[in-house]
């Protein structure tokens, strides 16, 4: 049975996970956070103090790891029975992630996770590579992105908000090597699908890239 799949993909505080999870419960469908993936296994590393140069252990890792995702209001997310979504957002988390999804054997490893999540009625999928790599044959693609100054500015309100001192210059700079990190990989680099929608949500609210992204589904195929 043919089970429809919406890919967002783009940069690292682009609004993807906030869109496709309103966008996910406003179909009924599926969701994958697959960045959430990569950053759970960012932080068993950091719990076992694994050199990132070891790909031996970060593959062997990956493979033990047991995740589970439960897509209420907000994501929890547990890892191995222990919620760790406190620990997901903040930047060294990133900054490991984004390293080790750099990693062919370990990309190897999590894809089949990542397909697994595949599953009637559907799947909303969000991440940098869900529409090229995990899913090419997903029936709608969605390329969103920002500037590299807006989503610094996003994520320095976010971490103030929740009372974390940071440096928005800092920020910049963090969200910039990221951004060439993910785009020169040689496994899987973020890169725009030839058939996704472009939206740059810069000038943009959260409500007007989700009415864009949910005009590519047809009314027929929503819960």
């Amino acid at each position: 049975m043919d089970i429809p799949v919406l890919t967002i993909d783009g940069p690292s505080g682009a609004g993807k996970g906030t869109v496709s999870r309103i966008v996910a419960k406003k179909l009924g469908w599926n969701y994958l956070d697959s960045g959430s993936i990569y950053r759970s296994l960012a932080i068993a590393l950091l719990q076992k103090d694994i050199d990132l140069a070891n790909v031996k252990e970060i593959v062997a890792t990956a493979q033990a790891m047991d995740l589970a995702f439960q897509c209420n209001d907000e994501l929890v997310v547990k890892l191995n029975g222990v919620d760790i979504t406190a620990q997901l957002g903040t930047e060294v988390t990133g900054n490991v992630a984004s390293i080790v999804a750099a990693i062919p054997e370990v990309r190897q490893v999590l894809l089949q996770k990542q397909k697994d999540f595949k599953a009637l009625p559907g799947l909303v999928a969000d991440g940098r590579d869900m529409g090229t790599v995990v899913f090419p044959d997903a029936d709608f693609k969605v390329y969103l992105t920002a500037s590299a100054a807006k989503r610094a500015e996003r994520r320095y309100k976010q971490l103030m908000e929740k009372g974390i001192d940071v440096n928005i210059r800092q920020i910049t700079r963090e969200i910039e090597e990221r951004d060439c990190r993910d785009k020169g990989r040689l496994t899987a680099p973020l890169a725009q699908a030839e058939d996704a929608l472009f939206i740059d949500s810069s000038a943009l609210t959260i409500e007007a890239v989700i009415v864009q992204v949910l005009s590519l589904v047809p009314q027929h195929l929503a819960m």
